[in-house]
């Protein structure tokens, strides 16, 4: 089976749109993580988002910020920042809001990373959405946004239905 059979198979109703919607994004996810990750050997593309994210807030977040933020636990990201560490693109210190708390701070290493290592990567992102107008990249970028909303939808009925003992 290829692709345009798959499409047109899902194209009929908005159930199976829906399915087809959450397929994609898992096996474009994928994909994506797959083509990265072969391609730039410095980082995985799961550390590369951690430091990326890392890098654009304007204090240092906590492990618990960065799981919250890239939906995964914090055991997870604890790992990702040990790696990271271990090749020179973070440190780990103390919160300066919260004690108990492990901050993240992007190193030289990583600005420098950004700056000149990672510039012929931007090109092939470039080519990624080559293929749109930029009237399409502003409503997939409004639509993903909004898909945001329907996951904290369910990630409060999961923990509703958790605390009340239904799960």
């Amino acid at each position: 089976m290829d692709l345009d059979t798959l499409v047109t198979r899902f194209s009929d109703t908005t159930e199976n749109r829906q399915k087809a919607i959450f397929s994609t994004l898992f096996i474009a996810g994928n994909r994506l993580q797959t083509l990265f990750d072969k391609t730039i050997p410095a980082l995985s593309l799961k550390q590369f988002m951690l430091l990326s994210v890392a890098r654009q807030s304007e204090e240092p977040l906590t492990f618990t910020q960065l799981g919250k933020l890239l939906g995964c636990s914090r055991q997870n990201i604890k790992k990702l920042a040990d790696a990271l560490v271990k090749k020179g693109f973070i440190t780990i210190r103390q919160s300066p809001t919260d004690g108990r708390a492990m901050g993240v701070w992007p190193t030289e290493k990583a600005e420098n990373y950004f700056m000149n290592d990672f510039s012929p990567y931007r090109e092939e992102l470039k080519e990624l959405f080559a293929i749109y107008t930029d009237q399409e990249i502003e409503s997939l970028f409004t639509l993903l946004s909004r898909l945001y909303a329907g996951i904290d939808h369910l990630e409060r009925e999961a923990a509703t239905n958790e605390n009340s003992g239904d799960l």
